[in-house]
């Protein structure tokens, strides 16, 4: 998925989302979604990580069994 569209939105334009944002969910339910938000980002770059420790595990392992 690009996100080239973003590059082109100015300062009018963020005002304006913003403005709408406040007026479909109401400024008591914004902090509600940003810690949501925040909590899923959390979970995918724990996620992330133990993929990756798991994958470095993995290599140094192999690496060791054919050094022997």
């Amino acid at each position: 998925m690009s996100l080239l569209f973003l590059q082109n939105i100015g300062g009018g334009s963020m005002i304006l989302i913003i403005a709408v944002i406040l007026i479909f969910f109401g400024g008591k339910k914004i902090p509600e979604l940003m810690r949501g938000l925040g909590n899923g980002i959390r979970e995918f770059n724990e996620a992330k990580n133990k993929v990756k420790d798991e994958i470095e595990k993995g290599i140094k392992d192999d690496k060791s069994e054919t050094e022997k």
